[in-house]
């Protein structure tokens, strides 16, 4: 939050003494230091919050838009879709103008998602309404997905979360701090739950790569590797390109991604309300 201060000049000569009294000056109160302390892994979370610019900083920018691009680099495909968001009800809105992977690959038209942050999720097809149960499933997962991925840094500390230090390893020169997420399935509500297996940059609090589980994929463990690229937009340290890695049969990362996910035109702010996330 941004504090204003008023100053008011009473006089340009300095007051002489008995002439006029002074009013104490109010302090603002300084800001808690954030701890980082790898013997306490949620110290090491919540600076990876603060690093990232803040839920709060986050949540008074109301609703962002912004241009996602999905890019499969193995055949060259592409999901390309406009993203909307509102922080606070976690609405998720998407019109996709290019859709050859997760949306539709066969079929040519415009495609529009949307999610009410709870449960319900519709889908357009070329202004047609579907009641496909598959479409929606899909719809659901993906707008709720691609919510996740944009505010993970500022979210890790949900209800349910757990931490774990996992020690240090050094990738490409980097010594990076471990620390394991998970989740409490009877607090979530959900029968399983994506781990994750952060690498913090102990310089920037930034996390420059993870690995994860898929449940849905039936991938149990945290052995998808991302790399994330950063930008700074409003204040805030956003992942605006993540590479995604398989890992082989003997759990070797190849030097090329397998995906490559990019965030461009962010914009917050918009004025977007729940009726706008409604088809």
């Amino acid at each position: 939050m941004t504090f204003a201060a008023l100053v008011m000049l009473v006089s340009c000569n300095p007051p002489t003494e008995n002439t006029m009294s002074q009013a104490p000056i109010e302090e603002e109160p300084a800001e808690a230091e954030i701890t980082y302390d790898t013997s306490d892994p949620a110290t090491v979370i919540q600076a990876i919050e603060a690093a990232a610019g803040g839920w709060d900083n986050l949540w008074e920018l109301k609703d962002v838009e912004f241009t996602y691009t999905y890019h499969q680099l193995a055949d060259d495909k592409k999901d390309v879709s406009t993203e909307r968001y509102l922080f606070d009800t976690e609405h998720s809105w998407a019109k996709y103008d290019s859709h050859q992977i997760n949306v539709f690959p066969e079929t040519p038209g415009e495609v529009i998602q949307c999610y009410d942050g709870k449960q319900k999720a519709e889908v357009m097809l070329d202004s047609e309404k579907l009641t496909d149960e598959q479409a929606i499933g899909t719809a659901q997962f993906l707008r709720k997905a691609n919510y996740f991925w944009f505010v993970m840094n500022f979210k890790l500390d949900n209800p349910g979360s757990s931490y774990k230090s996992l020690g240090q390893e050094i990738v490409k020169g980097t010594t990076y701090d471990k620390v394991k997420v998970s989740y409490d399935s009877e607090i979530t509500g959900k029968a399983q739950n994506d781990t994750f297996v952060l690498f913090v940059n102990p310089e920037t609090k930034l996390v420059d790569r993870f690995l994860f589980s898929l449940p849905l994929w039936e991938i149990m463990e945290p052995v998808l590797l991302m790399e994330v690229e950063y930008s700074e937009v409003n204040g805030l340290m956003l992942p605006t390109k993540r590479r995604a890695y398989m890992p082989d049969e003997e759990g070797n990362y190849s030097e090329e991604p397998m995906l490559v996910q990019t965030t461009t035109d962010i914009k917050f702010n918009n004025g977007f309300t729940a009726e706008d996330f409604v088809l």
